[in-house]
């Protein structure tokens, strides 16, 4: 008997401030898409932002690069957070300050409606609602978005000020894609 996986949709939020930052956001969808039991349904493009830091809007700071992935998960909430923090860590990323600037940041905005809040992990991610930085990316993965216990992404993206703009680059999926596709067809 063969045992089925279940899998449950999530939504990742992706942020990078030093280094290469594209690069360090492309690496990074192809690495949570080859995560066992993780499967990518969609990408959005990049924005940028400026930093926020616990005081505010830091401009004397690099600008962020962000993006949102939507993926289905067979792993506990946990277990993806877990495999995040090691794709952080790789990518040189130190916790040395809260909110401080970071080669690699990734979010869990939402996992298939949980709510949850303890010392590691709250869900849905308690200031995604009032961030452009996620609300806009997540828009273009998936215009349809909602978040829990605050309602249609849509409306509150137009309740936020925009302070993200686009950022000129190829889409962030396309690698993912070919790596995928040249994944499964064993090349």
């Amino acid at each position: 008997m063969t045992r089925q996986r279940i899998v449950l949709p999530a939504v990742i939020a992706l942020g990078s401030n030093l280094g290469d930052r594209e690069a360090n956001l492309r690496d990074a969808v192809r690495e949570i898409g080859s995560l066992d039991g993780v499967i990518v349904t969609a990408v959005s493009g990049i924005v940028e932002s400026h930093a926020v830091k616990p005081d505010g809007v830091d401009e004397s700071s690099p600008n962020y690069l962000n993006a949102v992935v939507l993926v289905r998960s067979a792993l506990h909430p946990d277990d993806l957070l877990d495999a995040l923090n090691r794709i952080e860590a790789e990518h040189g990323r130190v916790r040395e300050e809260r909110w401080g600037d970071r080669t690699l940041d990734l979010d869990i905005v939402a996992f298939d409606g949980l709510r949850r809040d303890d010392e590691r992990l709250t869900l849905p991610h308690p200031r995604a609602w009032q961030r452009p930085f996620v609300l806009v990316p997540w828009l273009q993965a998936d215009p349809d978005a909602e978040l829990s216990g605050h309602g249609r992404v849509d409306a509150l993206a137009a309740a936020v000020s925009p302070e993200v703009w686009a950022f000129d680059a190829a889409p962030l999926n396309e690698q993912a894609t070919t790596s995928t596709n040249r994944d499964r067809r064993g090349k």
